[in-house]
Order: C-alpha cells, then sequence, then structure tokens
C-alpha cells in the first residue's frame, strides 16, 4: 500500500446538488494537500455512520482496498414539518462521534443541517460558506494531531 495518506469521502446523496458542491470544496482542498481520496455514496445522512464503520471494520480484517488515514463525510439534512430532521441529525451525528471517538479515527464532518434549501445552498457553494473544504481542513488537522501523538505512521 502506498505511503500516501488516503481519505474515504462519504457522501449522502439525498441532497445530490448540494453534497456535489460539497465535495468540489473538499477534493480542492485535498488536491491541494496532495492527499488521496475515495468517494463512496449512500442514500442519505441516516447511512453515513454504517458506510463508516464498514469501512473500518475492512481495515481491521484487512480486507479494505485502501488503509484510510481519515475520513470526510458529506451530506445535507433540512428541516422539514415533522420531527424526522431532529431524529436524523440527533442520531447521525452521535454515531458518528461514537465512531470517531471509540476507533481513534480523523474525521471531517460536512453534514449540512440546514432550516431551508437556500441556506443549505449558500453553505455548501465554493465561492461562499464552502463547508466543504471545512470538513476537508478538519480532517486533515486531526490527521496531523493523530500522527503528532503516535497513532498513525510517521
Amino acid at each position: 500500500m502506498s505511503d500516501t495518506p488516503n481519505i474515504l469521502i462519504i457522501e449522502a446523496r439525498f441532497y445530490e446538488d448540494i453534497t456535489d458542491e460539497l465535495a468540489r470544496g473538499v477534493i480542492q482542498v485535498l488536491d491541494d494537500a496532495g492527499v488521496g481520496y475515495e468517494r463512496i455514496a449512500v442514500p442519505g445522512v441516516f447511512e453515513i455512520p454504517a458506510a463508516m464503520r464498514f469501512a473500518i471494520r475492512a481495515m481491521e480484517i484487512q480486507s479494505a482496498a485502501h488503509r484510510y488515514s481519515g475520513f470526510i463525510t458529506l451530506g445535507c439534512v433540512i428541516r422539514g414539518e415533522t420531527d424526522h430532521y431532529d431524529h436524523i441529525c440527533r442520531e447521525s451525528s452521535r454515531a458518528l462521534m461514537e465512531l470517531t471517538t471509540e476507533f481513534c479515527v480523523a474525521h471531517g464532518w460536512g453534514v449540512l443541517t440546514c432550516e431551508d434549501y437556500e441556506q443549505a445552498r449558500v453553505r455548501a457553494s465554493v465561492e461562499q460558506k464552502n463547508k466543504g473544504a471545512d470538513a476537508a481542513v478538519a480532517c486533515l488537522r486531526m490527521m496531523a494531531i493523530k500522527k503528532q501523538m503516535r497513532l498513525s505512521p510517521q
């Protein structure tokens, strides 16, 4: 396997245009940093933690195509008329935090939780808030901290 760090980007595809824009921001940062990446799509935000756990398990049993140095999770949840929004936001963020801390993984969280579509569009846009880039920067910083703590190869 290569010495170049490789990140798994897990993308919820429910709001495809929003996620595509988040991914644009992520990829710009990773390309500038010279970090490799692989993208995997899941139906929605609720499925992101399972996909991350699948990847972690594949690394544990050495069946993974790559040893991922970090994970970036992308997606969008927009408030609707029911409490579905609250459940998805709470449970997916809780599960991702548990995976991040239990398995000591570097993680950049790029899941938007918005009141409406326009707010999501502005947050995702690489010309505006560029939250995808923020998630990539967070992941790279956590990878550096993990390396500093000697939890990953020097």
